[in-house]
C-alpha cells in the first residue's frame, strides 16, 4: 500500500523511488521550464522524472504535462517539444493528446520582441497504454437542440455530406482548447507560477475516478493537490522547498477542515 493524502518536502527523484511500481493514476504537474523562474535556486533532472513517473504510473494511467518554451534570441527554445519526445521514445509513453491552456488576462509583448504576445502554454496528456478513465468536460452546444452537423473529408480531398446527428443532450464534449484566467488562487500568492484551480480540476476529472490516486511531483503552491481532495481522489505531492510546503499545508489544512 501506499499513503496517499500527504505532501512529502524533498528530492522528487528520491521520493519517487520509494514509491511502488504501478501505483499512481494519475499525474497533473507544471515542472519548472527554462529558467523563467527561480524556484528557489532549484533545478531538476528531466530524464530522471521522466524515468521514475513512467515506473510508477499505472497500466492506463496517464500523466498531464504542463510546460511552455522561454524566448532566446528571438527563437523559441523547443524544450517542452523535446520533453514530450523523450517521453515518448525514451521512457515508452504514448503522447495521447497535446492540448493547449490559453490565458485570458496575459502580458502584451515588448515592442523589441517583434513578435505577438505569448498567450499559451502546452498540456501534454501522456498515457501508459490506452486511458483507463475518460470522463470529458462538458460545454453547451452552440446549434439548435436535438442538432449535430457533422462533415468528413475522404483522403482525396472530397467533402462527405452533412449527417444530423440527434442527440437530446444540450451539451457536448469540450474540445483540447481550454482558456482560463490567470489570477492566482487564494492562499498561493507568494508562488511565482501558479496555474488556475480548474484547469487542475478539469484534467482531474478528465482522467481519474473517486478515490484514484493523484501525484504532482512539482507541487509548487499546491493546486493539484486541493482541487484533487476537493473531487474525492486521493493525492500525493512532492516539493523541494520548504517554503512552497509551508504554503501548501496551509491551503490543504482548510480543505481538510472543510471536507473532513
Amino acid at each position: 500500500m501506499i499513503e496517499t493524502d500527504r505532501i512529502i518536502c524533498g528530492d522528487n527523484v528520491e521520493v519517487m523511488k520509494s514509491m511502488p511500481d504501478k501505483s499512481i493514476d494519475l499525474t497533473v504537474t507544471s515542472p519548472p521550464y527554462d529558467n523563467l523562474r527561480t524556484y528557489k535556486g532549484y533545478s531538476f533532472d528531466f530524464e530522471s522524472v521522466a524515468q521514475e513517473l513512467y515506473r510508477i504510473t499505472k497500466d492506463g494511467g496517464v500523466i498531464v504535462w504542463i510546460v511552455g518554451d522561454a524566448t532566446i534570441n528571438f527563437c523559441e527554445s523547443l524544450s517542452s517539444f523535446k520533453q514530450a519526445i523523450y517521453f515518448v521514445e525514451g521512457c515508452n509513453f504514448n503522447l495521447f493528446d497535446t492540448m493547449i491552456y490559453a490565458k485570458v488576462n496575459y502580458a502584451p509583448a515588448y515592442p523589441t520582441m517583434r513578435r505577438y504576445a505569448q498567450v499559451f502554454e502546452y498540456m501534454f496528456v501522456l498515457s501508459k497504454g490506452k486511458p483507463k478513465t475518460f470522463n470529458p468536460i462538458q460545454t453547451e452546444k452552440k446549434r439548435k437542440k436535438n442538432e449535430l452537423g457533422c462533415k468528413t473529408r475522404n483522403k482525396d480531398g472530397t467533402q462527405n455530406k452533412s449527417k444530423i446527428i440527434k442527440s437530446k443532450k444540450n451539451t457536448k464534449d469540450a474540445n483540447n482548447l481550454w482558456i482560463y484566467p490567470t489570477d492566482k488562487a487564494k492562499g498561493a500568492k507568494n508562488h511565482p507560477a501558479v496555474f488556475p484551480e480548474q484547469l487542475a480540476e478539469d484534467h482531474i476529472l478528465s482522467w481519474s475516478n473517486p478515490d484514484d490516486i493523484v501525484l504532482d511531483p512539482f507541487a509548487g503552491s499546491g493546486t493539484t493537490l486541493k482541487m484533487a481532495a476537493e473531487n474525492k481522489r486521493k493525492y500525493i505531492g512532492i516539493e523541494i522547498s520548504e517554503e512552497y510546503c509551508g504554503i501548501i499545508k496551509e491551503r490543504l489544512s482548510h480543505i481538510q477542515e472543510r471536507l473532513f
